[in-house]
């Protein structure tokens, strides 16, 4: 337990910021998870739209800072390369 009132801030403070990064990385999981189902699917037009509607949500991310951006063109890349295959 933190002793000091700046430790018992900075305790609040990261706190509040986990559950927001959970939430964000909640939210891309479930993106990309529609991307992969619709993958799984086999129908093309679903996953690329889906695929779109998950790019934002990605890129949201690096710039929140929940997400490496190199992190985040790998992911983009894969399964886009995965659609195209179809």
């Amino acid at each position: 337990m933190p002793h000091h009132p700046s430790a018992e801030k900075r305790l609040r403070q990261t706190e509040t910021r986990t559950a927001i990064n959970r939430a964000r990385m909640s939210r891309v999981r479930t993106f990309v998870k529609k991307v992969e189902t619709a993958i799984a699917s086999g129908d093309k037009t679903v996953a690329q739209t889906a695929l779109r509607e998950a790019q934002p949500e990605l890129h949201r991310a690096t710039t929140k800072g929940v997400m490496h951006r190199n992190t985040v063109a790998r992911k983009l890349s894969r399964l886009a390369a995965r659609i195209n295959a179809l």
